[in-house]
């Protein structure tokens, strides 16, 4: 088979498309044909190199998987050679696509516990572009945060996969949105996708936009995977007992705090870690049922895995970049 193969880490010199063994369905294992991949920052990482996590090299990365059944190990009941599937990329062996060979490539061997049927009518770039931004953002929402109809929330980055889920996600349930972007384009885009308000943080103060545009009342939910320096004041922004989630740093891990805005204002901040089978099955069926439709920014061959990286490390574009093999 064909894969975009990470022969050494580094830069995207070192991705490189030829050709890869096939893998073979071990007992309670299908083979999925790959009809798209979605590419998130995690292949950036596993391409240029994580401290204290070794990936063994030359490996295949990618997380976000769809495709169709052709293969099946053995002890497998439940599924045929034609079904089509979404997968949940973390295994019993870890994850696919950072500790395990992932989706950019034209086949993948995946145990049958991680697969999630594709209603007829999704096509596999659409699914693509779900599992892991949509996951995320699912559960950081409504398992962690409890994110109800009329709250007011400000997502910090949203024009980024986990942000614009946000964004549709609290839309679907009617929460206003206000939503941060780094630029007058991306803020007009986020416009168009249905935030109610959009701030571009490098031209102002994001803190006191929103507080502006919360009648000074403070928001309800502010939803922050950036850290660094973003991180008090998006606690200066919010109202008595609203919540901040997190489910990463992109801008630093190390931020510095204010605690009187956390004790006076009795602020609940509250973590946020991955997804499950479930989140992503569900985010599948929202997709399914018209609630939103994923957005994405640009569909390319496999063979130009090197132009959709640069593209993803660019951040120069607002949804999904979806590979196909």
């Amino acid at each position: 088979m064909k894969a975009a193969v990470i022969e050494r880490q580094g830069g995207l010199e070192d991705l490189v498309y030829r050709d890869w063994p096939t893998p073979e369905p071990r007992a309670g294992e299908v083979l999925v044909k790959i009809g798209g991949c979605g590419l998130n920052h995690l292949d950036i990482f596993v391409r240029r190199g994580m401290p204290g996590f070794p990936v063994p090299m030359p490996f295949i990365s990618g997380g976000d998987m769809a495709g169709e059944i052709v293969g099946l190990g053995t002890d497998v009941s439940d599924w045929a050679v034609g079904d089509r599937v979404a997968l949940h990329p973390v295994t019993h062996e870890g994850m696919m696509g950072e500790e395990t060979p992932g989706g950019m490539a034209e086949y993948v061997r995946v145990p049958t516990e991680n697969l999630i049927r594709l209603a007829p009518h999704i096509d596999f770039v659409t699914a693509a572009a779900v599992p892991i931004a949509y996951g995320t953002a699912l559960r950081m929402l409504f398992e962690i945060g409890q994110v109800k109809s009329g709250e007011s929330v400000l997502i910090l980055g949203a024009s980024g996969g986990v942000g614009i889920a946000c964004l549709q996600l609290c839309k679907m349930v009617g929460a206003t949105v206000i939503a941060a972007a780094g630029s007058d384009d991306k803020c007009r885009r986020l416009a168009e996708l249905g935030a109610d308000h959009t701030i571009n943080y490098n031209a102002e103060d994001f803190s006191k936009a929103a507080w502006k545009l919360s009648g000074k009342q403070g928001v309800d939910v502010v939803i922050n995977y950036t850290g660094g320096d973003t991180w008090v004041p998006s606690l200066r922004c919010m109202k008595p007992r609203g919540k901040l989630l997190t489910c990463g740093a992109t801008a630093g891990y190390s931020t510095e705090n204010d605690m009187r805005f956390i004790w006076v204002r009795e602020l609940q901040l509250l973590g946020s870690n991955g997804y499950s089978k479930e989140n992503i099955a569900t985010a599948l069926r929202y997709v399914a049922e018209g609630r939103f439709k994923p957005v994405i920014s640009h569909v390319l061959p496999l063979s130009e895995a090197r132009e959709a990286e640069r593209l993803l490390e660019s951040r120069d574009f607002i949804g999904k970049i979806v590979l196909v093999p």
